[in-house]
């Protein structure tokens, strides 16, 4: 059920209307046994679903000392290290290679987003998140900042890369999107989001998730969005209704990157008072 849109789906079952328990003159105990047996078998044949593996087993060990899956660097070197899991071939389609590339990748975004937003490396954003994470590239980018960031992995990510980000040193957790994140309003300083919103179009209204990120922001806090232009200009148009105040910048590579970058920040406003309150 780990993969099911909905999963509560395995639950759900129709009451069988020929048995009904509920007439008053049907009461017996024969007749609430069998009505009884009746759902149960309707609920098992209807609605039965094969459990998935959702919990990644430890790797096995050769004796009491060595480390599950590996030894693993001190910190600092070892947000920058290649986690044991991805060195064992142990996670699919992520090899050595690309973590190191996805590592360079990052240092250069990081980069340009200081350049970018300049009270970034300040100390204004104290808490921020990413929103999809993958293998906490970002996270470990910003490590020489007085900042601390939520690895946020998708549940519908193509990857699943929550134990890479663990065995970096980071922290983290999964999340549905279309769902609420479990957190106090105005947790976060600065939100950043590269590619969700491509992730999650075919499966919810986004409007739900910017309302979402609204509220976890705290007033004059900073989103940071990469994703293609179609998808910023709807974020845009979104936002504003929202009183936030945006701007979509190009690629950290050039203008003729098709993947742009929108930085918007949420204003601090207030009601108007009314006649009766003046």
């Amino acid at each position: 059920m780990c993969e099911s849109d909905d999963p509560d789906t395995a639950w759900y079952s129709h009451w069988c209307p020929s048995c009904s328990c509920f007439l008053l003159d049907t009461y017996s105990d024969i007749h609430i046994v069998h009505c009884g047996l009746i759902f149960l078998l309707s609920f098992v044949l209807k609605r039965y679903r094969n459990l998935e593996a959702c919990v990644t087993p430890l790797p096995e060990v050769s004796s009491s000392d060595d480390v599950a899956g590996g030894a693993i660097e001190k910190w600092p070197e070892r947000a920058y290290a290649v986690p044991p899991r991805i060195r064992s071939g142990s996670t699919p389609g992520i090899t050595a290679e690309r973590f190191e590339e996805d590592n360079k990748l990052w240092k250069e975004r990081v980069a340009h987003y200081k350049r970018i937003i300049s009270p970034l490396p300040t100390g204004r954003y104290r808490n921020i998140m990413d929103m999809n994470a993958y293998l906490g590239g970002f996270a470990a980018a910003m490590l020489n900042y007085p900042v601390w960031v939520m690895n946020v992995v998708p549940i519908n990510s193509n990857h699943d890369t929550l134990g890479v980000i663990y065995e970096r040193g980071l922290i983290g957790t999964y999340q549905d999107w279309c769902e609420a994140f479990s957190t106090y309003p105005r947790t976060y300083d600065l939100i950043h989001v590269s590619g969700l919103f491509t992730l999650y179009q075919n499966r919810c209204d986004i409007t739900y998730i910017l309302l979402e990120m609204d509220r976890i922001l705290r007033p004059e806090g900073t989103v940071i969005f990469r994703d293609t232009v179609e998808l910023l200009v709807k974020i845009q148009s979104i936002t504003d209704g929202m009183r936030w105040k945006s701007q979509i910048m190009d690629h950290e590579s050039g203008p003729f990157n098709p993947e742009k970058i929108l930085v918007a920040v949420k204003t601090y406003w207030t009601g108007e008072a009314t006649q009766k309150q003046l």
